[in-house]
């Protein structure tokens, strides 16, 4: 039998295979039946570990009466299971990249980011989350909140019990870009030190005199899996992203973080500057005041 390691998109494929047959009101056994196939066929489409036809997946979907929209996407992820590095354009519209790359957080054992511009989305205040948004041109003003609340919702995750290894790289000029005025940037500076001392997350600052650094070419997300899945990387522009598989790529990005791991400072003296950052922009806020 034609067994294949499971890749992002095709446990995707499996795990909506499973909710439109639990939706639907059958099992496995009831599904292998209708259709003339064994149980083991139906296994290991859910598992993701066999390549599955579109017309497979056509039949399957026929037998639990799913259709439109959510048809279509299963359709489309059978169609994409086997390609290692694919793009989701997105435009103006809410991004359906978002669902995928919550997903991806979802099943997540350990996540590294690295960040040059901006506090990653993780680890954003509502207030510094919403100052972003309202300045990207290219999100429609009705959308606004509700891009807020899914980047909030990507943060559930970080507080479980057990939660995801996090690590984020920082360059400096993060925390200096004063995003939503002093205010919004105070209550994110609090916020970053708040996280940065909880045993699953790690804060680490890339200094501005360092100069040239690993991670010029921007930011990137790279998430480990348990088992067989693969590693993926993420990055995205401003009307795409891009996530990838194929082992030089993430290879290429462990490179980075690894030399990244060497320049930035560490957990304690990245701390330190972050409550020294966030004591200026108190002083600095008092002075205006006084003024005022």
């Amino acid at each position: 039998m034609d067994y294949r390691e499971p890749t992002i998109r095709s446990r995707e494929l499996g795990e909506g295979l499973r909710a439109a047959m639990v939706g639907a009101g059958l099992n496995g056994k009831q599904i292998a039946r209708v259709l003339d196939w064994s149980e083991s066929k139906v296994s290991r489409m859910f598992q993701g570990t066999r390549g599955v036809s579109e017309v497979d997946v056509a039949m399957f979907l026929g037998v639990c009466g799913v259709a439109g929209e959510e048809g279509e996407r299963l359709l489309g992820l059978c169609k994409e299971r086997d390609t290692k590095s694919w793009f989701q354009q997105y435009g103006s519209r809410l991004p359906k990249q978002l669902r995928t790359l919550m997903d991806h957080e979802e099943q997540a054992e350990a996540i590294a980011q690295f960040e040059p511009i901006l506090v990653p989305g993780l680890l954003q205040t509502a207030d510094y989350a919403k100052a972003v948004i309202q300045r990207i041109v290219n999100v429609p003003r009705d959308e606004i909140e509700e891009r807020v609340i899914a980047r909030l919702a990507r943060q559930q995750k970080l507080k479980r019990d057990r939660a995801v290894s996090c690590t984020f790289y920082l360059h400096e000029f993060v925390l200096r870009l004063p995003v939503g005025g002093a205010e919004v940037m105070s209550g994110q500076l609090h916020e970053l030190l708040r996280q940065s001392v909880r045993n699953h997350i790690s804060i680490r600052i890339v200094p501005a005199d360092f100069g040239a650094h690993a991670g010029t070419a921007g930011t990137f997300e790279l998430m480990e899996f348990k088992g067989r899945h693969k590693p993926v990387a993420y990055i995205e522009s401003e009307t795409s992203c891009l996530f990838m598989e194929q082992a030089a790529e993430i290879e290429a990005y462990r490179a980075i973080l690894a030399e990244l791991a060497v320049t930035a400072l560490g957990e304690q003296q990245s701390r330190e500057l972050i409550a020294n950052l966030a004591t200026e922009l108190y002083a600095d806020r008092e002075d205006n005041d006084e003024r005022a």
